[in-house]
């Protein structure tokens, strides 16, 4: 209960511009800013350069079917941080957005024209000029990945939210359904000692639920990513993590965006494979306010939020009513590599390179 108030506030302090930072003790702040200084060198180590250019079509085959007229392709556009450019995998079928592309076009039985704008580093304020290379390209669907940046960098969550909240109300304003993967769970990255690895955790779930309650305000949808898969992170590392032992390895992107496309499919309302996306669960009776929504997906990763109605209302007398589900998938467990869900991409073409 104390993580939905406190998202609820920080989610209210974006609206209004206010919002800061919990405060530390003298003492535990200076041996949390040694730990993150030492952290961020051991991180640093091993540089992982650009991430590949995924960028291109994908589901190519699904425009030739039949000799009636081609159907048009989707518009898929990515943004957020060095997660959402799939820093860490050294092939373009290894990112997330290009796992997320060719799974969408296998969905829709039609091709899917993937924009990444994202970049490795990106806090939540550079939304605003990704929204803006977004548009260009007239999204049906836009991902956003973003958060960890700003728990690192220490920028007030309500400030994080702000810029969130913004670029869904923008890209929803232009006509673009909207799927955020909301801040990953810092408290599993090897490199962080405690107490640091418990304040990341904190951070970074009470980032997650107040983004959810951003998200879904605006008429998007969120997925908790968490410490999705904790458990096969914690127990084979080097095979989850890529070589700075921080952002994911090929796999560890290929089961986040396994959590993702169920999301991407229902948001274009197809109707996702009931036998590789069966719902495992629906979190609480019905719907909840959103804030305790919110609360909840913190709590449990791969968990989506979406709208919903009670008699035909929207809101209750607690804020906006929303609906938690959560889908165990059996096409993109840790078992399954990129290559299986990413399907072919074609080369960016001249009209969008």
């Amino acid at each position: 209960m104390l993580r939905a108030f406190t998202a609820r506030r920080i989610a209210a302090a974006a609206a209004y511009g206010g919002g800061g930072i919990t405060a530390l003790g003298g003492a535990t702040f200076a041996l949390v800013m040694v730990e993150a200084r030492l952290a961020r060198k051991i991180i640093s180590a091993t540089p992982n350069g650009d991430p590949p250019a995924a960028d291109g079509l994908y589901g190519e085959e699904y425009g030739r079917v039949g000799r009636g007229a081609a159907p048009p392709a989707l518009s898929l556009v990515v943004l957020g941080d060095s997660t959402a450019a799939g820093l860490g995998v050294h092939t373009p079928a290894e990112t997330p957005a290009a796992v997320l592309a060719g799974g969408l076009a296998e969905l829709a039985g039609r091709p899917v024209r993937l924009t990444n704008v994202a970049r490795p580093g990106a806090r939540s304020a550079a939304l605003g000029d990704q929204v803006e290379r977004a548009l260009e390209v007239r999204p049906d669907l836009a991902v956003i990945m973003v958060g960890a940046n700003d728990v690192t960098s220490r920028v007030p969550a309500a400030e994080s939210v702000r810029h969130l909240a913004e670029a869904v109300a923008r890209l929803r304003a232009a006509g673009a359904q909207v799927v955020a993967g909301t801040c990953p769970d810092l408290g599993s990255v090897k490199p962080l000692m405690q107490p640091l690895r418990w304040i990341a955790r904190r951070a970074s779930r009470q980032l997650a639920a107040a983004q959810t309650i951003a998200v879904v305000e605006r008429g998007g949808r969120s997925v908790s990513i968490g410490d999705l898969l904790g458990r096969e992170f914690a127990a084979d590392p080097h095979s989850m993590f890529s070589a700075d032992r921080y952002h994911p390895s090929a796999r560890g992107y290929a089961a986040a965006a396994a959590a993702l496309l169920p999301s991407l499919a229902s948001a274009l309302d197809l109707e996702p494979d009931l036998e590789s996306w069966p719902v495992e669960t629906r979190i609480g009776d019905g719907v909840l306010p959103v804030y305790l929504a919110a609360a909840a997906a913190a709590e449990r990763a791969g968990t989506e939020v979406s709208g919903a109605s009670v008699a035909g209302r929207e809101r209750g007398p607690r804020g906006r009513w929303a609906r938690l589900l959560r889908r165990r998938s059996a096409a993109g467990g840790p078992e399954a590599g990129p290559e299986e869900l990413a399907g072919t991409r074609t080369e960016p073409d001249a009209a969008t390179s």
